[in-house]
């Protein structure tokens, strides 16, 4: 049997007595940062490297699909819009630490072929260059890939319209095919990372966090009065990150009311936001983007809640536009909600 997770605190506002200087923070952090910039039909982050592609996700999970027995079919694969009387539509639900079916990827409930293909698929949905960033947070969170992450397929693959979903703690990932319209990554994911459960200034050995840090950048590019307004007393729920639409009013300063190299800074943030993820999946992101109105409709917050150690590099901040949420909440822990569609029309299940 799978090995048990740690269990997964809320991120309540946690403080340390620790502290670092901005400038020399930043300083250190920039190496990081990702040099992005439009151009073409899709700005140059949501592009990975040809030579990293290989086969695509979704035909590795109608290979799966096709060696499930009926037994095993009975407890992971479901209706397209199965609907869970006790979490609602199951295929859209999304949380820091769940688990979508019951059978771990490790047990003996799936064969080596069956757990070969799991693998090949939970990798295929990565970047190659954040395999084993991926599987570090794993081990650190969760005792390994596949001790604690749990699948699901929805619809039918190779069909119409199929999903396949991936959860466990501090991981929401989905294969979809496209089958979810106007939806990025098949519909709202979640990432975290907790390589100590209350983490210290500048989030040591956090994989995630050179996306904080490259935040942070644009913070430091700001005036003062651009400060006073991006700058937010109050955390948010971690799963507020529902769509606002084109009316709502957005936390923090307007991307539309920065300068030409400030919004330049925004694109690395994206750059950074999309990195760990594949090609298509990038595109996807841009896609959605475009359709919203592009980046000038979003609004980017800071928030002085969970500011850990009190140094003012800002732990939380949000990203935010019509149908575009990106969450990252830094305190005590990293945990990220990810929302992105081209309509606001799509519902959030969390």
């Amino acid at each position: 049997m799978a090995q048990s997770a740690r269990r997964c605190a809320d991120c309540d506002t946690s403080e340390s007595s620790s502290s670092v200087s901005r400038r020399k923070f930043l300083q250190a952090s920039a190496a990081v940062g990702a040099v992005a910039a439009t151009g073409g039909i899709y700005p140059v982050w949501s592009r990975a490297d040809e030579a990293v592609a290989a086969t695509a996700p979704e035909t590795t999970v109608a290979k799966l699909y096709g060696i499930l027995s009926d037994e095993q079919k009975q407890q992971i694969c479901f209706a397209w819009d199965h609907v869970d009387p006790k979490r609602g539509l199951l295929r859209t639900r999304v949380a820091n630490n769940w688990h979508i079916t019951e059978p771990a990827i490790n047990d003996d409930f799936f064969s080596d072929d069956q757990r070969d293909l799991i693998r090949e698929i939970y990798k295929g949905l990565l970047h190659p260059d954040w395999h084993a960033r991926i599987d570090r947070q794993l081990e650190d969170d969760a005792g390994g890939y596949g001790n604690d992450q749990n699948i699901a397929i929805f619809g039918q693959p190779g069909g119409d319209k199929f999903e396949f979903v991936m959860t466990g703690r501090h991981m929401t990932m989905r294969c979809d095919g496209n089958s979810t319209e106007h939806v990025a990554f098949g519909g709202p994911i979640f990432y975290g990372h907790a390589p100590q459960d209350e983490e210290e200034p500048g989030h040591p050995g956090n994989v995630f966090w050179e996306q904080g840090a490259a935040a942070n950048r644009v913070f430091d590019m700001l005036d003062g009065k651009q400060r006073a307004i991006a700058l937010v007393s109050n955390l948010p729920n971690e799963q507020a990150v529902a769509f606002r639409g084109p009316s709502g009013q957005f936390p923090g300063l307007a991307v539309s009311e920065m300068s030409a190299d400030q919004q330049g800074e925004v694109e690395k943030v994206i750059a950074k936001l999309v990195e760990p993820y594949r090609n298509a999946d990038r595109e996807e992101v841009a896609a959605c983007l475009k359709s919203m109105g592009g980046l000038e409709k979003c609004s980017l917050a800071f928030y002085q809640d969970g500011d850990i150690g009190n140094d003012q590099i800002w732990d939380c901040w949000r990203l935010e536009g019509p149908s575009f949420v990106w969450y990252f909440r830094g305190s005590p822990h990293v945990h990220v909600w990810a929302n992105v569609a081209s309509s606001p029309d799509v519902k959030l299940n969390a």
